[in-house]
């Protein structure tokens, strides 16, 4: 018996299009206001880890509260439930 293996990015690119046609990396997450999310990077050393969302600015970012520091604008990639 034997194995095959292939290097990491060798995948034949016309099988690689086949997987992705269609696909759509986006996020369908939806926020809503009140909500408390973890922050992938505290604004400050002394900062919590996380933000209490308070409105949305626009379809991309969030004003929110974090504790310890105070009203920031969130990009949606900053964030997470």
């Amino acid at each position: 018996m034997s194995l095959q293996t292939a290097p990491i990015g060798s995948l034949d690119p016309s099988l690689a299009d086949q997987i992705t046609s269609g696909w759509n990396p986006v996020c369908h997450i939806t926020y809503n206001r009140d909500t408390w999310v973890k922050l992938l990077q505290p604004p400050s050393d002394y900062a919590f880890e996380e933000a209490k969302l308070l409105c949305q600015e626009s379809p991309d970012t969030w004003v929110a509260w974090v504790p310890d520091y105070g009203v920031v604008v969130l990009n949606r990639s900053c964030f997470y439930c």
